[in-house]
């Protein structure tokens, strides 16, 4: 780490939103470090990739609304990245309605996106314009302290690193398990415990193939199902159609998809072939992320509460703590768009630019 003081902002998360946070205040003059405990950036967002490097698909967050999100809009024209329509064209599937899957028409939604390089390209293209070294990777805080009118941040090996403010962009109920903060308000602390972790239970599964085979028969890519295992199927072919895929949320149970993921994976491949015929059955890829599993990501409460997306929180979870020190920089604290990829933007920007006007 750097030495003490040679920091003016800490940034715990390289997630969109600390990712975002730290750019705001590098342009704002600032000298700011972004701390991350896993050994890769991007948080909630990750993404397969080919043998050449090129996206494949997404195992987070997908989708923005650019004609609906305008800070959306306005961060995708900054970072240069180029949105594409989901493909929703021909009939979908349903399954569980009764007898076998059938075609059926599914209402799709206005202005729905996905980016080409998929949200791993907001990530990249925010990293780029960090200066070199601001990014450290493998440092999982826990503890944040009072350090003679700054706050010391302390990690997981041991080291710390003390700073004017600290901005805490990670999420919010697993930074009240993890992380150590004495002097915590408690309308903070409830506000913070009342924000679900979105994504958090959630496992997702992403099949590749050679070609988008079901668009030569006319079909979108989309299943709604009851039966399962994956509640609903979505066309994920990238931009350039070098591949086809099809990605869905799986809709069974944390604890049940954890005690056999072969049984799961098999379910899958078998669900993906009745919907689809034998080719889907068969892909070149399937890979299932499954965020419970995530320890920086998925907290104790998130696994003991009922999903749910999260609301717009209180102001506390936007303004400055422990004498303007402590901030926070998530998706789920964002005043718009709260747990999507705008509401990072969102979260990052404010915060940012609050943490620069209180220094």
């Amino acid at each position: 780490m750097a030495k003490d003081r040679d920091i003016d902002v800490l940034v715990i998360g390289a997630g969109i939103a600390g990712l975002t946070a730290a750019l705001c205040l590098q342009e704002g003059g600032v000298r700011v470090m972004v701390l991350e405990g896993n050994a890769g950036i991007g948080g909630r967002v990750q993404g397969m990739r080919g043998d050449d490097g090129a996206a494949l698909g997404d195992l987070g967050p997908t989708w923005v609304w650019p004609r609906w999100q305008p800070v959306v809009a306005r961060w995708m024209d900054r970072l240069a990245l180029v949105p594409f329509a989901q493909h929703d064209a021909g009939d979908g599937i349903l399954e569980g309605f009764g007898g076998e899957p059938r075609r059926h028409p599914l209402i799709g939604q206005d202005g729905i996106s996905r980016i080409e390089g998929g949200p791993s390209a907001i990530v990249d293209a925010l990293a780029a314009k960090l200066r070199p070294g601001t990014v450290q990777t493998g440092a999982t805080v826990v503890r944040v302290e009072a350090d003679d009118g700054a706050l010391r941040v302390i990690t997981a090996t041991g080291q710390s690193q003390s700073a004017a403010r600290v901005v805490l962009a990670t999420p919010l109920r697993g930074t009240l398990e993890r992380i150590a903060i004495a002097g915590l308000a408690p309308p903070l602390e409830r506000a913070m415990r009342a924000a679900p972790t979105w994504m958090a239970q959630q496992a997702k599964a992403v099949a590749i193939y050679p070609r988008p085979f079901w668009r030569e028969a006319g079909l979108s890519g989309r299943v709604a199902s009851r039966s399962g295992p994956l509640a609903e199927v979505h066309d994920h072919t990238p931009a350039s159609c070098s591949a086809g895929a099809l990605f869905g949320f799986v809709g069974i149970g944390v604890t049940e998809r954890a005690s056999d993921p072969e049984a799961l994976r098999c379910a899958i491949l078998d669900q993906l072939a009745r919907c689809f015929g034998p080719e889907a059955g068969t892909p070149t890829q399937l890979v299932i992320k499954d965020w419970a599993q995530e320890p920086l990501i998925c907290s104790a409460l998130d696994l003991a509460t009922p999903p749910e997306h999260p609301d717009v929180g209180p102001e506390t979870l936007r303004a400055g703590h422990l004498d303007g020190r402590l901030w926070f920089a998530v998706s789920e604290s964002a005043e718009q768009s709260p747990g999507l990829i705008e509401g990072a933007f969102s979260a990052g920007e404010m915060t940012g630019q609050r943490v620069l006007a209180a220094l």
